[in-house]
């Protein structure tokens, strides 16, 4: 009898928990098989809040929102106090209303908001959750609740948690409602608190057209860090929509080329029909042309590589 009460003791004690191996499977990206561990989580568990959890993490990257929702859903109604599972399901609802039609939109109109305001309230700190209530403030009509003095309340309140990212958003508010010259002197302040939000304000001056100090701050930077592969690319892309520095822009979308992106960040496919744009602003159409074909070998779905082959063949 002692025997089998330790061969059970023991197994207990080695096993390991299904939540845990789940979780190491998430933050390895093997999503099906950690999908597999979190399904068996019971209610009863205590780890049953997190499962649901993660469960929704994976149905929202593969864009099934019903899901994602209904998982987010669950992980709130087992623990209601973690700012994550409300600004999740903030950002599920969000989502589902993009393509949603009018009346579904004003249903899910007050639970996107209600979400990202339980977030807030658990964690202030919730910058994600912050950004998530100036969209809403920003875009939402006065009468479900938007209201651009409350974003830029919300930005302001930014500032005090971290004030580079808290301009940033105080620029954004104000670029929206076109108020260019507040939106400027923010996004100089962000900068000011921590350079490396340079970006940032150089993409705010190309979408000005002031290329000049745009490229003031791409030269700054890549002079800072002409590793940076991100960089590179974005000043690729700059010079391409500007027609500006063509030859910096080449130079650099083919160091991009060199470099093997990481999920989520440009394509080759991209970098190559930007390469397209650089040389048709040249005039060479049989260059360009060659680049706007590599790029849709790479991606046959690339939109600026058809419209750009188009016009210069």
């Amino acid at each position: 009898m002692l025997r089998i009460v330790l061969i059970c003791f023991c197994g207990q004690l080695f096993a390991q928990p299904g939540i845990e191996k789940s979780v190491k499977l998430f933050k390895e990206g093997k999503f099906s098989e950690a999908s597999k561990g979190f399904s068996v989580t019971k209610k009863e568990d205590a780890d049953y809040h997190q499962a649901r959890y993660y469960l929704g993490m994976i149905a929202f990257g593969e864009k099934k929102l019903d899901e994602a929702q209904r998982y987010f859903e669950e992980a709130i109604q087992a623990k209601d106090n973690v700012a994550d599972y409300h600004y999740w399901l903030g950002s599920t609802y969000g989502n589902i209303a993009r393509d949603a039609n009018v009346f579904k939109q004003g249903t899910l109109a007050p639970k996107i908001k209600n979400s990202f305001e339980a977030a807030v309230k658990l964690d202030p700190n919730h910058l994600d959750a912050r950004w998530g209530l100036i969209e809403y403030y920003s875009q939402a009509p006065g009468f479900m609740g938007g209201s651009w003095e409350k974003a830029e309340q919300t930005a302001r309140a930014m500032i005090k948690i971290k004030p580079a990212e808290g301009y940033r958003a105080l620029g954004n508010v104000y670029s929206r409602q076109e108020k260019w010259g507040e939106a400027e002197q923010a996004y100089i302040a962000m900068h000011k608190a921590d350079p490396a939000y340079g970006m940032a304000l150089a993409n705010f001056y190309i979408g000005r057209q002031n290329h000049e100090k745009a490229f003031l701050l791409y030269n700054e930077a890549l002079e800072e860090d002409a590793e940076n592969m991100l960089l590179n690319y974005q000043v690729g892309r700059a010079s391409a929509l500007s027609g500006k520095y063509l030859d910096k822009g080449e130079v650099c979308l083919k160091k991009y080329l060199q470099y093997t992106p990481k999920q989520n960040e440009p394509s080759h496919a991209g970098a190559y029909m930007r390469l397209g744009m650089i040389e048709e602003k040249r005039g060479r159409k049989a260059e360009a042309k060659k680049h706007y074909e590599k790029s849709l070998q790479l991606d046959g779905q690339m939109k600026e590589a058809k419209e750009g082959l188009s016009r210069v063949k």
